[in-house]
């Protein structure tokens, strides 16, 4: 019985714990609701080649016997002393002479994860207008692209803003380590070189509409509906109205157009590709892809990059929009219901059973 009650205690605090979160919750939704701001953000910049370095020095480290290691430490020590000072000497050098060389070549690596809408093209967008301005002669902009495509406009945008890449002189290298489909070709064959994963999904140069109708639906209940329009094809099918063979025609004429235009995109960026052969809506494997010319290599963007570590700097840059403190108490309010959830499941995991 003695348990029962401090079971019982315990579980009336957890739900007054999760009640006045979601009161919390509630209240700042409100808020945000009110008025909102245009959010301001920052660029993250990670040194890839410090972050291999650190991780290859912590499995030498374990491996060897310590004395060792303190010996190969006290060497490593003095090289990079003598190596800093040979950079600032550089450095002087190049301050008297504007036109030497500024260091080794760079390689900025960016991230794409996109969804349906191409959501994450307000990030890309912010990477690329950094960049620009940073970009000199021997650089080069890696995109790690994962999507399986989504709306015509958002990745035609997401497109876009690669070709400004492109059009400033840039270097770019578009790596697909899962899929890179739809939507998510149309952005990488903007690039100079795109390589893949052996079992990386590529292609599906087509596109897709679908549409329910629930006109039969509502005249069997006799429900009416009705839509009116000006301009003739200013609504072509309907989700409740009766859709006629005119206006299914005219949609599916707007769908081939939208298909000639996507075609016409990637043979203008990929002048190896036989358009008509790989424009069916069909996806390709790594292998497959890299035999019909849609990548040109197969590689990960893990061996990609690491390649690159002994000749570049390589950088990894995010930007990431500032939070406003609605949201901001809004995940820690989650993150909080989401704990108090779980002790509520492992107490009644652990009550005994009668």
């Amino acid at each position: 019985m003695e348990y029962l009650a401090e079971y019982g205690l315990f579980l009336a605090q957890a739900l007054t714990i999760v009640a006045a979160i979601a009161l919390i919750v509630t209240l700042v939704a409100a808020m945000g609701q009110r008025k909102t701001f245009p959010q301001d953000g920052h660029i993250e910049i990670r040194k890839l080649n410090d972050r291999y370095e650190e991780l290859s020095d912590s499995l030498h480290d374990a491996t060897l016997d310590p004395a060792v290691v303190k010996e190969q430490k006290k060497a490593e020590k003095k090289r990079k002393k003598k190596e800093a000072k040979a950079r600032a000497k550089q450095a002087k050098e190049q301050a008297r002479d504007d036109t030497a060389s500024v260091g080794r070549p760079r390689l900025f690596v960016l991230d794409f994860h996109g969804d349906l809408r191409a959501s994450a093209v307000q990030r890309l967008r912010e990477e690329v207008s950094v960049l620009l301005g940073e970009l000199r002669e021997g650089d080069e902009v890696l995109l790690r692209l994962e999507s399986p495509g989504g709306l015509v406009h958002s990745y035609g945008l997401a497109a876009s803003q690669l070709r400004r890449i492109r059009d400033q002189g840039g270097s770019l290298t578009v790596a697909v380590d899962k899929v890179a489909a739809s939507g998510g070709y149309m952005m990488a064959c903007v690039a100079e070189r795109i390589i893949a994963a052996p079992f990386a999904v590529i292609g599906s140069i087509g596109v897709l509409a679908q549409i329910p109708n629930f006109h039969r639906l509502l005249k069997k209940n006799d429900i009416d509906f009705e839509l009116f329009t000006a301009g003739e094809y200013k609504r072509t099918l309907t989700l409740f109205g009766e859709n006629t063979d005119k206006g299914r025609e005219k949609f599916r004429e707007e769908l081939e157009d939208t298909h000639e235009l996507f075609k016409d995109f990637v043979r203008s960026n990929r002048e190896v590709v036989v358009i008509d052969e790989v424009a069916t809506g069909e996806v390709w494997y790594g292998q497959r892809a890299l035999d019909v010319k849609l990548v040109d290599a197969l590689e990960t963007s893990d061996a990609y990059i690491q390649r690159q570590l002994d000749s570049r700097d390589v950088f990894e840059l995010r930007f990431e929009p500032r939070k406003s403190w609605q949201q901001k108490l809004g995940i820690a309010a989650e993150g909080t219901v989401e704990r108090a959830l779980v002790r509520l499941w492992e107490a009644a995991s652990l009550r005994p059973r009668q």
